[in-house]
């Protein structure tokens, strides 16, 4: 078009007079180039809007332009901090401590006199709550040998399961190290710098690998007990994110509850992916995820993340201004705000007046809302493929077409109103990936998924991490139930 605009200037040189049709021509020329330039500065304008209160983008990308707090809640009219009756938690005097430190005193401090010391009235006490410095215990197993005296042969006792080389770590030593790589999120160097200081012992980074492949394998029983009890469940929620191995894009993807967590890594996002995590397939219960086409592949009823609707809805209000976004937005925090009154009285779901009041009052809102989104208008250049429609016009489409999958928390209390728990579950993944780098290799980032898969269930279970990776060491894994 620019060549197009120079062509006609240079034109205009050597011919000063354009005849009528010349002249229409390039006004209207002129004006699909300014339609074209109002849409793209509009498209900028719109990008430039985004930040993580508004769409999708993570609190990462906003830089220092960071969005004021704005919560969507109402005010409870409670003071801010602890509430009356909140547990506290604070250093307490044990009955029984480990070590008694006595400290006595012979001089009177006010005259001087020597004290007798073979008696005393009372005392004050005061505790230290410390740790003892750690040194490595290095336990010698040693297979007895005895000769039989009927048939003068050798017998050797046996070593345990677990003692298998000649010198090796123990369970415990394996357990840390799985422990502050997978969950503490250390990479390597800082890992042996840390075994080294505060364990006192070297392990190299070929040391550290093997140990972290050893559980990998350990766990793969934990790992199908896993599977079995996620298809099972009434409500999972899905969620996927994107982690580098070897500069190469995989997908993270979360299969969880609240007590149970499944990660699978794999080079795609979409169906293909979550056949290969085998929970979809078999699954029956209700999948909640965040709209993405390929959860819909499958046969399952669905729930759709709230939260994100709310943002979108947010961005609409305040690039827009359309106030049927607001309307929506009351709508679903004033449902949300009645399904936790009546979950606290163990109801398992809003009275039917109640659900049918919301169901309502969501469609009129999108019913009266349509007249607020504008039309985009017809583009000079004929496209192939479905018309071009303002981005508003996309999320109402969205909400009206899949109503009973964004109202199902209603139904269900067990359906939750957002997919906060998978995004909690993957949070730490993006950490792990920040703080060490991409995956190495697509092996390491499986191990890393199972590992983290069996920790994360450990810590929803109140169970102990390092005591639950030594059980998996010693070859009892812990099975949740």
């Amino acid at each position: 078009m620019k060549q197009s605009m120079l062509q006609t200037k240079r034109n205009n040189r050597g011919n000063p007079s354009l005849t009528l049709d010349q002249a229409l021509d390039v006004i209207q020329e002129l004006r699909q180039q300014i339609i074209e330039l109002k849409a793209e500065n509009q498209k900028l304008k719109e990008q430039l809007s985004k930040n993580s209160r508004n769409s999708s983008k993570p609190p990462s990308s906003d830089g220092y332009n960071k969005p004021n707090p704005k919560s969507l809640r109402k005010k409870s009219g409670r003071k801010t901090g602890g509430q009356k009756g909140h547990p506290g938690s604070t250093l307490r005097a044990v009955e029984h401590p480990d070590k008694i430190s006595e400290h006595d005193i012979f001089t009177c401090l006010y005259c001087g006199e020597r004290l007798p010391s073979d008696t005393s009235s009372d005392y004050q006490a005061r505790q230290v709550v410390d740790v003892e410095p750690i040194n490595p215990i290095i336990t010698e197993h040693r297979a007895l040998i005895r000769q039989c005296p009927a048939c003068d042969r050798l017998n050797q006792g046996t070593f345990p399961k677990t003692v298998t080389q000649p010198v090796q770590y123990g369970s415990q030593i394996r357990s840390w190290v799985v422990y502050f790589s997978h969950y503490q999120l250390l990479p390597y160097k800082r890992l042996q710098e840390m075994m080294k200081d505060v364990f006192g012992i070297a392990l190299s980074q070929g040391t550290i690998s093997n140990l972290q492949k050893s559980c990998h394998e350990k766990l793969t029983d934990f790992e199908q007990s896993l599977k079995q009890q996620l298809i099972q469940a009434k409500v999972v929620n899905f969620d996927e994110t994107g982690m580098q191995v070897n500069q190469h894009l995989h997908w993270m993807h979360v299969a969880c509850t609240d007590s149970l967590s499944l990660y699978h890594l794999d080079p795609k996002r979409g169906a293909t992916a979550m056949d290969a995590m085998g929970i979809l397939p078999e699954f029956e219960g209700r999948a909640v995820h965040d709209h993405l086409n390929a959860y819909y592949q499958y046969a399952c009823d669905h729930g759709l993340c709230n939260a994100h609707h709310l943002r979108e809805l947010i961005y609409v209000l305040e690039q827009y201004e359309q106030q049927w976004a607001q309307r929506l937005i009351d709508c679903l925090i004033d449902a949300k705000e009645e399904v936790d009154q009546y979950r606290l009285d163990d109801h398992q779901c809003l009275p039917e007046k109640r659900r049918i009041y919301y169901q309502r009052r969501y469609s009129r809102i999108l019913c009266t809302g349509l007249n607020e989104i504008p039309v985009l208008p017809e583009p000079a250049r004929l496209k192939r493929g479905r018309k071009k429609q303002h981005k508003a016009k996309n999320l109402y489409d969205r909400l009206k077409k899949h109503k009973a999958e964004v109202l199902a928390f209603m139904e269900d209390f067990n359906v939750p109103f957002d997919n906060n728990i998978a995004e909690r579950d993957l949070r730490m993944n993006k950490a792990k990936q920040k703080i060490s780098g991409c995956f190495r290799s697509y092996a390491g980032g499986q191990r890393f998924a199972r590992i983290r898969s069996y920790i994360s269930t450990i810590r929803k279970q109140s169970k102990h991490v390092v005591g639950s990776l030594a059980d998996a060491f010693n070859g009892s894994p812990f099975i949740p139930q």
